[in-house]
């Protein structure tokens, strides 16, 4: 059998969808706060546009070949403030100014004015939608509390660990709604434990145990953790994580989650630490998002062989190193198609 394949979130938008694309929004672009603002919709006049959408993203992965697909997240403006606006405690009307990653990168911020509880879930809609246009089992993706954390403004807690315990609780409501929904395949995502493991360590660990507590023992408890996106497709250097931390992540994580998904394509990882994955299911990036050129089958099919010297396959799932986003459909399509047709030779 050949191993198994799944996208990790995102996908390209089509022109069509009535909200802006944060992959089309620049950080320096004066419009910015407006687009925070306005950038989402829960108007019925746009469900269709939506409904479209996802399935178009959704039809487009089962046919490069995808085994686990994801909703594409066609609804989000981003994936972090979209899952905010269904809880209390956000202000999304006055916003904070706010540097970023060591002053990499700056922005306008939804704000934390009050204590965060869990609202009315709605990523249960998002996956009945997704999973009707599917025979395959959807996967659907949330943002962990330490990511949240990291893009928004605290003006109430001034604890990031007291915060994110709340941030916990109000997602494993949504976890939950979600596996009563039918979901088998749900996946947090927790980039800011690769640029923070001492917070990581100190209390991510733990809150993103608390997000998946309570789920049945047949929903698959995924999280991915990238090293960061850029600014723009095909931007030659950009400000990532060092991917080294990842020894750090899977060995506190390691059978404590059932798959974890890390960057491998970007930027090869050491095969020592595949050997670390003794029992959770290793997620690899076997292709680039945030380069234009497609890797080609073969190219692919060699790295996924090196890994499996360390791993066996029914432990291996092979994926994007992240989100897809920045990409062109057609580009999209082709890396897909490509990593499919490499997971089939191995």
């Amino acid at each position: 059998m050949p191993i198994k394949t799944t996208c990790l979130g995102s996908f390209p938008k089509p022109d069509y969808v009535p909200i802006k694309d944060w992959f089309k929004v620049t950080h320096a672009d004066k419009n910015y706060t407006d687009d925070v603002v306005n950038a989402w919709s829960d108007d019925p006049e746009h469900e269709p546009a939506f409904a479209r959408a996802t399935r178009a993203a959704v039809e487009t992965q089962i046919a490069a070949g995808i085994d686990i697909p994801t909703d594409g997240e066609q609804r989000r403006e981003n994936y972090v403030h979209y899952q905010c606006r269904y809880m209390e405690g956000f202000d999304f009307d006055r916003l904070e100014h706010r540097v970023l990653r060591n002053g990499a990168y700056e922005s306008d911020l939804p704000a934390i004015r009050g204590k965060v509880k869990a609202g009315q879930p709605v990523l249960p809609r998002d996956y009945r939608q997704a999973q009707s246009f599917s025979d395959r089992p959807v996967k659907l993706t949330m943002p962990g509390p330490m990511t949240i954390i990291g893009t928004v403004a605290d003006c109430y807690y001034n604890d990031d660990k007291a915060l994110a315990f709340d941030l916990a609780d109000a997602l494993n409501r949504e976890a939950r709604a979600l596996a009563d929904a039918g979901c088998t395949h749900i996946q947090v995502d927790e980039p800011l434990f690769a640029r923070k493991p001492d917070d990581a360590e100190a209390f991510g660990y733990e809150a993103l145990e608390r997000v998946f507590h309570g789920l049945p023992d047949h929903v698959v408890r995924v999280s991915h953790m990238c090293c960061g996106y850029p600014e723009h497709i095909d931007q030659p250097e950009y400000p990532k994580a060092d991917h080294n931390v990842y020894h750090q992540l899977v060995s506190a994580l390691d059978g404590k989650i059932d798959a974890l998904s890390i960057e491998d394509c970007h930027c090869h990882n050491d095969l020592s630490l595949f050997e670390k994955f003794t029992k959770t299911t290793a997620i690899v990036g076997f292709v680039d998002i945030a380069i234009s050129r497609i890797e080609a089958v073969e190219q692919i099919a060699a790295r996924m062989r090196e890994v499996l010297t360390v791993l066996p396959p029914d432990r291996l799932i092979a994926a994007p190193d992240c989100g897809l986003g920045f990409l062109t459909l057609d580009q999209a399509r082709t890396k897909l198609d490509h990593m499919c047709q490499a997971a089939a030779m191995v």
